[in-house]
């Protein structure tokens, strides 16, 4: 018998956070802009490829990055109006899915512990302000983000580490919800977690890594999380 669910873990871009499909040359050649007119695009193209490169060795390693690593390998010193106009171009690309606050709450409402696990290379800093900015902040009970750790999903001390920032002990007892069956479903279910998949997002092929999980689960909105916990908890009872 499965044990009772006492956590649920969110992946954040393409799970609480919408899908949506990005340039990274047109975001980067908008900061490069600022930081050498005359050769942005030159600079663009040097940040986009070493941005590839940390995302090529989070799939392939399962080893974190930052934005001052990607920075450092294109060989470009980030000023703080550019590091602006970056945060502005990602801006309308935070957004939340419609049903989320409802679903954390939701969740809360159960007694259940709700967490973030994001394989990112942006600060806490800026994550807690897209949190705050829209309620979600204070429903957290623990986050992770991996620019501030060593591993990516889906390696699995990654998972242990959200596990631990909510209080939670036990990887039977948690769900993971992603839109990655590489990243999130079989780097949960790795653990010992259970995993929910939420397949909307067109995963871009040099994402994609070398498994795919076989979900526990797969919904089509965050809102089917809460009736879907609820009938395993009492299956379990």
């Amino acid at each position: 018998m499965n044990a009772k669910i006492e956590a649920v873990l969110f992946d954040w871009g393409g799970t609480l956070a919408t899908w949506h499909d990005i340039s990274l040359h047109e975001t980067w050649r908008a900061v490069s802009v600022l930081l050498d007119h005359d050769n942005a695009d030159e600079l663009a193209a040097r940040l986009v490829a070493a941005e590839g490169s940390v995302w090529r060795r989070s799939r392939d390693e399962h080893r974190s990055s930052t934005l001052e690593e990607v920075c450092a390998l294109a060989e470009v010193v980030m000023t703080p109006a550019a590091l602006a106009e970056y945060e502005r171009q990602w801006e309308p690309h935070t957004e939340l899915e419609p049903d989320a606050v409802d679903t954390l709450q939701a969740l809360r409402d159960r007694g259940l512990k709700v967490g973030v696990l994001s394989n990112t290379i942006w600060p806490r800093r800026r994550h807690e302000e897209v949190f705050a900015r829209d309620g979600v902040l204070d429903l957290l009970d623990g986050a992770v983000y991996t620019s501030e750790i060593e591993h990516t999903k889906p390696h699995p001390e990654a998972f242990l580490a959200a596990m631990q920032a909510v209080g939670v002990s036990e990887p039977s007892r948690c769900l993971f919800v992603g839109d990655r069956l590489f990243d999130d479903v079989w780097g949960a279910q790795n653990v010992g977690m259970r995993a929910a998949h939420l397949p909307h997002s067109a995963i871009p092929m040099e994402q994609i890594g070398h498994t795919e999980g076989t979900p526990d689960a797969t919904v089509q909105r965050l809102s089917e999380l809460p009736p879907l916990i609820d009938s395993w908890n009492e299956a379990a009872a």
